[in-house]
């Protein structure tokens, strides 16, 4: 595995390799002590083309979150929602895939979102933090002031996530 750093702080990329031969694959996901965090459960998210997850997070007790693509390709985006942070207010955007083999370590204080670009996309999850759904918040996928450059203009959205509110609403 390679760790790759960004220009946001502990926010990495970590790159592995799929051995592959004519049975398959085996690819490893995450080592904790390589990211050099506790990921405390697990979870498993499929979505099909053009579905857009996002933006969430946790007002309170925010996640961190290892994101791998087990089948598929996303357009990932991770919004720096830590109010004293020199990147705040400010995006990283990555493509993972099951061909790619990146992953991606986004730690506590950012909003999450991401677009499904092939017919079936198969995401495992790993958070430092339970859900808490009392604090579960979101921020509009479109966002004016955050100027995401999304590969589809139109996406499928969640009934939640079309009446999510403005980065500025929460934090500005």
């Amino acid at each position: 595995m390679k760790i790759i750093k960004t220009k946001f702080k502990d926010l990495l990329v970590i790159q592995s390799i799929a051995h592959k031969d004519k049975r398959g694959f085996f690819r490893e996901l995450v080592i904790e002590k390589v990211i050099k965090t506790k990921l405390k459960f697990y979870v498993v998210s499929k979505s099909k083309k053009n579905v857009l997850r996002g933006l969430h997070f946790q007002s309170i007790n925010p996640q961190g979150k290892y994101i791998s693509v087990i089948k598929g390709e996303i357009f990932d985006v991770a919004v720096d929602c830590r109010i004293n942070s020199k990147t705040f207010g400010k995006y990283f955007k990555i493509i993972l895939s099951e061909n790619n083999c990146k992953s991606i370590y986004i730690p506590p204080g950012f909003a999450h979102g991401f677009l499904g670009l092939k017919k079936e996309n198969i995401l495992v999850y790993g958070c430092t933090n339970y859900r808490d759904q009392k604090s579960e918040k979101g921020i509009i996928w479109d966002d004016s002031s955050l100027k995401i450059k999304w590969p589809n203009k139109n996406p499928i959205l969640s009934k939640k996530d079309k009446i999510n509110k403005s980065f500025k609403e929460y934090f500005l």
